[in-house]
């Protein structure tokens, strides 16, 4: 399931500073030296400025689509990514671990945090009774 996918409707003006973020992103896996790269995206900013003062919708969602169409044919073979974004190398490499895992920590490790092991342990228990209240008593286990 594609989990960022847009939902709903994209306003023309979303759309345009879509189109220019992702034709900036392509400049950049393009060019690697900052020159050639800011002289390229300076270029490209200045033809969008050329079309903003369009006030008829049908020419401008023509430009959007003619530009869009640019992006997907002008596409790196290999474009630049951030590493902690989808796509990324370091992308969901840091492992969270499930709350469970505390019940297992020694009892020394347990007594640096009285307060926080306390308190734990009575929502455990206002959690196992609102369990029950819902669901009833399990039958599990019991012969």
């Amino acid at each position: 399931m594609a989990v960022n996918l847009p939902t709903g409707l994209i306003s023309h003006t979303r759309r345009v500073q879509s189109l220019y973020k992702k034709a900036i992103r392509l400049l950049e896996a393009y060019y690697d030296e900052r020159d050639a790269f800011r002289y390229r995206a300076v270029l490209m900013r200045k033809e969008f400025d050329d079309k903003k003062d369009i006030k008829d919708m049908i020419t401008a969602y023509h430009f959007i689509e003619l530009g869009e169409q640019q992006l997907i044919d002008k596409q790196h073979y290999h474009p630049r990514r951030f590493p902690d974004s989808p796509g990324g190398v370091a992308y969901q490499r840091e492992v969270i671990p499930p709350d469970w895992v505390v019940d297992y920590w020694h009892p020394l490790e347990k007594a640096q945090y009285p307060e926080y092991f306390a308190k734990r342990e009575q929502r455990k228990k206002e959690f196992v009774k609102a369990w029950i209240s819902q669901y009833g008593q399990s039958t599990a286990g019991h012969h």
